[in-house]
């Protein structure tokens, strides 16, 4: 990730983002020692376990193991990709980006982009403020008439576009915004004919409609969805891509997902009146896809989110066919996903005003695979010998993909309902297992075979030894002749002391872990060392040596002891393995 920018200029960006300021933006901290400690903010804990090393400019949780730099900080705080986190920090800053000092139209571009995004806040204070006013009293009987509350309106931001030709276009150029570039954010259109004296004519987007702001993660107001109050269509009317927004990257309500904390899964759900509604009844995690069917981008972003993605999409024809599609670009993201099956045909906006936050929480989140044989089998006639052949036959090839414990509960109840044996289904299963499946249930990809990591198997006696030696070596205060490459026998291990023998520095070092079991480990090894002097920290360092020195031979020992007695007594190589092993004993016994 860090390749795509100069490795000097991200160190400029580090040594100038403090992470000790940095992270006090979001977490209480308190010195200790020579490190800062506070409560995680990744998990919940009520004794500090996070601890934020300002010497090398690093933080790690010693209960989740969540640890980084200044840049892995805001990645996970905020939630954002590794370029997101990199501008924004360059940003705060006021460091410009590598390809901006090259690129004399980047003001341009960053200056277009904040007048779209400052006119859609003032679009959207306006219709918020026209609410309350007589010209929204329609939308606003509209909110009340779907039970929502004053508070959640506000929560949500939502507002009225009056029913007037141009009442926000003539407010926003009123307040120096050019007809264009309310064009271009989508507040305004330009019409067909022109006035008296040859002018383009402009007139609003959004007319007549109740008026839900669309806010991005970081609190930009970047788009609008518009409910119709009258019978004018379509029905709900979104904006069109613009510089500032585009449907299929974002979601509904992601600002509010951004601020909850510890989230086991996420609830997609089809509207935005439904994840008001949900939010309102105290339902949490809850968004919406913008007017587009699910994409993958959108499907990425939840995963900042939540471990899982449960999609609650309406009960009618169109919304079950949503989930399929949804369910296959879970997966094909690697994503686990449940479904919420609303019954009765109910979209969730209807259902918990029936059946009340109970209600919802009793609601079965069921597998991909049972959802799927739920569909599935409201295509078969199951009273005729076709409709259960045909629906035992394209169940078998559902089943057969599924882990043992669902597949046995499965195969039992696809048994009931076709009267065919478990082991003729079991057979039919085996005649599918020729085919591609098309369908992989979990929706987790298989692990592949890996190189060794800690703790896939006993490290050897001397890591924790190793692991110490480069925690001091990272502090600079020991000389480095001290150390040779050959007192480490782990390749990762190896990588560390050869890059901070190069140079870099602890906070760049854990940018080059190849994976996030690694870069966890790098982080643990690379947090400064508890030392009051630098003679203490040399004596520390001498033990370590002594101690990796030691195991080293007599791990040589052990080896030259084996080949010794694998050999007959007469052999003409034992003589000289004896002197070697001598020799070896004789350098343990210093030690």
């Amino acid at each position: 990730m860090a390749s795509r920018y100069p490795a000097a200029w991200l160190d400029e960006l580090r040594s100038r983002s403090d992470i000790v300021q940095v992270v006090s933006g979001y977490v209480g901290l308190k010195k200790s020692g020579r490190k800062y400690w506070g409560l995680c903010p990744f998990h919940g804990e009520k004794t500090a376990s996070f601890s934020v090393d300002a010497e090398h400019q690093l933080y790690y949780c010693f209960g989740c193991k969540a640890g980084g730099n200044v840049i892995n900080f805001i990645m996970e705080i905020e939630r954002c990709s590794f370029q997101e986190a990199v501008e924004l920090l360059a940003e705060r800053a006021h460091i410009p980006m590598p390809e901006m000092q090259e690129d004399p139209e980047y003001e341009l571009r960053r200056s277009r982009r904040l007048r779209l995004l400052d006119a859609n806040r003032r679009a959207a204070q306006f219709y918020h403020e026209t609410l309350f006013k007589p010209e929204g009293a329609a939308a606003l009987a509209y909110l009340r008439r779907r039970g929502l509350s004053d508070g959640v309106i506000r929560k949500f931001g939502l507002g009225a576009a009056p029913d007037q030709w141009s009442a926000l276009t003539d407010k926003l150029t009123s307040d120096g915004f050019t007809a264009e570039e309310l064009v271009t954010a989508g507040l305004a259109v330009a019409g067909k004919n022109k006035n008296a004296a040859g002018e383009t004519r402009y007139f609003d987007m959004f007319r007549n409609r109740a008026i839900f702001p669309i806010i991005d993660m970081y609190k930009n107001v970047i788009a609008f969805g518009g409910r119709s109050l009258g019978k004018q269509e379509p029905k709900y009317l979104n904006t069109s891509d613009t510089p500032v927004f585009n449907k299929r990257k974002g979601v509904y309500a992601a600002n509010l997902l951004r601020q909850q904390r510890h989230l086991d899964h996420v609830i997609l759900v089809e509207g935005y009146m439904d994840v008001v509604s949900l939010n309102q009844f105290g339902v949490e995690g809850v968004c919406a896809t913008l007017g587009t069917a699910l994409t993958a981008e959108q499907a990425r972003l939840l995963r900042r989110f939540a471990p899982a993605v449960y999609l609650g999409y309406d009960g009618d024809s169109a919304g079950q066919h949503a989930i399929l599609r949804g369910l296959e670009i879970m997966e094909q993201e690697g994503i686990p996903a449940r479904v919420l099956d609303f019954p009765d045909g109910l979209d969730p906006d209807e259902f918990i005003r029936r059946d009340g936050l109970e209600g919802f929480r009793r609601l079965p989140a069921i597998s991909p695979a049972v959802y799927r044989l739920r569909r599935l089998k409201e295509q078969h006639d199951l009273s005729t010998r076709d409709g259960k052949i045909g629906y035992s036959r394209a169940a078998a090839e559902i089943i057969r993909s599924l882990d043992p414990v669902e597949r046995e509960t499965c195969l039992r109840d696809l048994s009931v309902e076709t009267g065919f044996s478990r082991e003729i289904l079991l057979e039919q299963m085996e005649l599918n297992a020729g085919k591609e499946n098309p369908v992989r249930e979990s929706g987790i990809p298989k692990k592949s075979v890996s190189a060794r990591r800690p703790g896939d198997s006993p490290a050897p006696p001397d890591t924790s030894a190793q692991e110490t030696l480069l925690s001091l070596l990272a502090t600079g205060q020991i000389p480095k002749d001290m150390i040779s490459e050959k007192d480490f026998d782990d390749d990762e291990l190896k990588s560390i002391y050869a890059g901070l023998i190069s140079g870099k520095s602890p906070a760049a070092l854990v940018d080059t872990a190849p994976d996030d079991e690694t870069h966890s480990r790098y982080v643990r090894i690379l947090l400064s060392p508890i030392a009051d002097s630098t003679d203490q920290l040399i004596s520390m360092a001498n033990q370590c040596l002594a101690r990796i020195r030691k195991s080293a031979l007599q791990k040589r020992y052990d080896t030259l002891m084996s080949q010794i007695g694998a050999l007959p007594p007469d052999d003409s190589s034992v003589p000289a393995l004896l002197k070697e092993a001598q020799d070896v004993q004789a350098k343990l016994r210093l030690l």
